[in-house]
Order: C-alpha cells, then sequence, then structure tokens
C-alpha cells in the first residue's frame, strides 16, 4: 500500500534535499528557503509563528542568508515589528 507524504513530511524532505546542495546551509535556512519557494512564508513572523521557532531566532538565520549573494533578497523591513519580508532572487534554482 502506497501512502502519500504529509505536507510536513514533504516539507522537511525538500529541506533535507536544500542542505544537502548547499552544505553550508542551516536547517533553518534551508527551510527558510523552502519556504520562499513554496509560498508557505514570505516574512519572518509569519515563518516563525508558522512552525512554533522564536522570531529572533528566525531573524537571525534571515540576516545571515541575505549576506550571501543570490541566495535571497530582504524587501522590506518593518521597524516597529521587526518582520522582515524576503523572497528568492528571480533566477535562483533553490
Amino acid at each position: 500500500m502506497s501512502e502519500e507524504p504529509s505536507e510536513v513530511d514533504r516539507f522537511l524532505a525538500l529541506v533535507a534535499a536544500a542542505q544537502e546542495g548547499d552544505a553550508s546551509l542551516t536547517a533553518m535556512q534551508a527551510a527558510l528557503l523552502v519556504a520562499a519557494k513554496l509560498d508557505i512564508a514570505r516574512d519572518s513572523r509569519s515563518f516563525a509563528r508558522t512552525l512554533g521557532i522564536a522570531h529572533s531566532l528566525v531573524l537571525r538565520e534571515l540576516n545571515a542568508l541575505a549576506e550571501r549573494e543570490g541566495v535571497l533578497e530582504i524587501v522590506k523591513r518593518d521597524p516597529r515589528t521587526m518582520r522582515v519580508h524576503f523572497t528568492l532572487p528571480p533566477c535562483s534554482s533553490r
């Protein structure tokens, strides 16, 4: 009997595949990239809430990713809420 993988299992498999493709990615960085690609979350607060992770940890990983050229782009920062909106670059293959 073949059972379809759950959305969570699919997400985790994609995160693992992203890490295999780039060994320098942390699990959270890979998850941020997958979330952006699948349109699960496009801002740091939504990502943190969806995955049950502290927003401050997400911000740290998001900023580290944004420092890498061509991996992820920060499109907007809200200084009041600290929410950071992000997207994948147009020609990203992740």
